[in-house]
């Protein structure tokens, strides 16, 4: 679904992403772990062409995207939730969802879907975003961006602020849209325990590098715990 191949980003003179390699096949998920400030947001940033790369080469669906711009890539397919969640706090919930569906033409409802997987967000249409909790935010964040009904989606620290009830929901959720077979995942994740408990595969960054790569099923084995501990 998605191949990264040595891709190089840089920050003026500062070089972040050095000679990244990785795929993210399709019905799979595909853990990146890291501590802070090795280039986990930046490889993201870089896949949805907010930030330019210097070299190397993206591809989405077989096809070249690193000369896209970030509207291009979301209407291939490419959904992004980002670290903070990022939602519209003035705007209802259901106004938010809607937001989700500006790169699905001709698109007017929202997919009853989206109710089935966060019940939550169906009794609060009317309520504006700033006043849910952090928790029920990042589950309309996650919403919003399935609402385009993305071949990819894109997950940068979900779990961050979040109470361990909605941890377990958006966990379930993860796995039922693994599960359906039609959508690579791709999830930035600190909480190790979280993320062992839904990776297909995982890489792990350091200083801008893919440091470490292997089957999720064998992350203890391998020693990532201690590796990635803050």
């Amino acid at each position: 679904m998605l191949e990264i191949e040595a891709i190089d980003q840089y920050y003026g003179g500062s070089h972040i992403l050095r000679g990244i390699t990785l795929d993210v096949p399709v019905g799979k998920v595909t853990v990146l772990l890291g501590r802070n400030g090795v280039g986990k947001t930046t490889l993201l940033r870089s896949i949805m062409g907010v930030v330019p790369i210097r070299r190397g080469e993206i591809r989405f669906g077989g096809e070249r995207v690193d000369r896209l711009p970030p509207e291009k890539r979301v209407a291939l397919g490419i959904g992004y939730v980002p670290q903070g969640r990022e939602i519209f706090g003035r705007l209802t919930v259901e106004e938010n969802l809607r937001m989700g569906l500006a790169s699905v033409r001709g698109a007017k409802r929202i997919p009853d879907e989206l109710f089935e997987l966060f019940p939550v967000l169906h009794t609060m249409l009317r309520r504006r975003g700033g006043d849910l909790s952090g928790g029920q935010q990042q589950q309309l964040a996650i919403a919003r961006a399935l609402a385009m009904k993305p071949k990819l989606l894109i997950l940068d620290e979900p779990t961050e602020g979040i109470q361990p009830s909605i941890i377990k929901e958006i966990e379930r959720v993860i796995r039922l849209l693994a599960a359906r077979g039609d959508m690579g995942i791709l999830l930035v994740e600190q909480y190790y325990d979280f993320a062992q408990a839904l990776a297909d595969h995982y890489a792990v960054m350091a200083r801008g590098e893919i440091r470490r790569r292997g089957a999720g099923a064998d992350m203890e084995r391998d020693g990532i715990r201690e590796l990635v501990a803050i």
